[in-house]
């Protein structure tokens, strides 16, 4: 069963990646994408076996027995965020530009915006409202790693965080950047940048 959520998984990324591919008329080869997705998921498989499983039950048991709160929700908002993670750094690519003297390049909240918010600037593009923000930013480091662990925090305190705000409110808050952060730096390993 485990094999065949995998596969539907890579086949559904997969899937996303060709037609993003041909919406903003990139030269991308298939096959440099399934092999770009192979390398991923691979990786991305053994995570979440080994470290995001386990962490998982850990957090729900502390939850539950030492602070008495259901982490249910914000668990699962967690793997989500992870899988999510895994794939953010390449999102932003299709708003990228080649370095170019002559331009300037986006405001730093611009850049930053493209890749906190990349989920609905590709449902932009797919409506078919096109953006005119260009950045020669690749979000394939750990200073966007960073920002991107800052904007999960806050949004986990928007989207968990309860007043008044206890210590469990605490932990379940900074497991969305948690999850975040490790699905990111997965995606960079693979890149061979860690």
């Amino acid at each position: 069963m485990l094999a065949v959520l995998r596969k539907t998984l890579y086949n559904l990324v997969l899937g996303f990646f060709k037609n993003t591919n041909q919406r903003v008329r990139s030269r991308l080869m298939v096959w440099y994408m399934q092999k770009e997705t192979s390398e991923h998921f691979h990786l991305l498989t053994k995570v979440f076996i080994w470290i995001i499983f386990p962490v998982s039950i850990l957090y729900m048991s502390i939850n539950l027995y030492y602070l008495g709160q259901n982490p249910f929700n914000s668990m699962i908002w967690g793997i989500i965020i992870f899988f999510y993670s895994n794939f953010l750094p390449d999102l932003p690519l299709i708003f990228r530009k080649k370095r170019d003297n002559g331009t300037a390049d986006l405001v730093w909240y611009k850049k930053y915006a493209l890749l906190w918010f990349a989920p609905l600037f590709i449902w932009l593009l797919y409506s078919g409202i096109h953006i005119t923000w260009k950045t020669t930013e690749n979000f394939h480091n750990l200073k966007s790693s960073a920002a991107y662990g800052a904007f999960l925090i806050l949004l986990g305190f928007f989207i968990l965080g309860e007043f008044p705000i206890t210590f469990g409110d605490i932990i379940e808050i900074v497991s969305l950047s948690i999850y975040g952060i490790i699905g990111y730096l997965t995606h960079l390993r693979v890149d061979k940048i860690l």
